[in-house]
């Protein structure tokens, strides 16, 4: 039996982008840490909330790689002379992606609480109906 992909669908054109998509995420190696919520704030805009208590602004970065939001954090070695009995609070470095479909724009990252909020937009497209003149075929 021929396994039947997205981009190789009869009535899909140009899906084929999508499907690298959807791979390229499964692969990401995102691991449960740290913690996120993805809340919808409109009809068009979303919040991503990762829980980054111990992490300052500088420990983060933010960015978008192609079509990709990566929020990575790393802490510095401060261990000096401390002395733990007891290390119960995760600061081992992360990299957390998400896939950004075509037309959502990353806005504000916004520090609070030990929580990163990053707000994303997605920009309505217009609709257009566009008519194709039929030609004759002189043959």
């Amino acid at each position: 039996m021929t396994k039947l992909t997205l981009g190789a669908h009869p009535y899909m054109l140009g899906f084929e982008q999508l499907e690298r998509l959807l791979e390229r995420s499964a692969k990401s190696g995102n691991e449960g840490y740290p913690p996120f919520n993805i809340e919808q704030t409109s009809e068009n805009s979303y919040r991503i909330t990762l829980a980054v208590a111990g992490f300052s602004e500088d420990d983060l970065a933010v960015t978008v790689e192609d079509r990709q939001l990566v929020i990575r954090g790393r802490q510095a070695d401060d261990m000096g002379e401390r002395v733990f009995l007891h290390r119960g609070i995760a600061g081992r470095q992360f990299q957390r992606s998400f896939v950004l479909a075509d037309g959502v724009e990353v806005g504000a990252a916004i520090m609070e609480n030990g929580l990163l909020h990053v707000d994303l937009t997605r920009a309505q497209p217009e609709m257009a109906v566009q008519t194709i003149k039929i030609n004759k075929n002189r043959a």
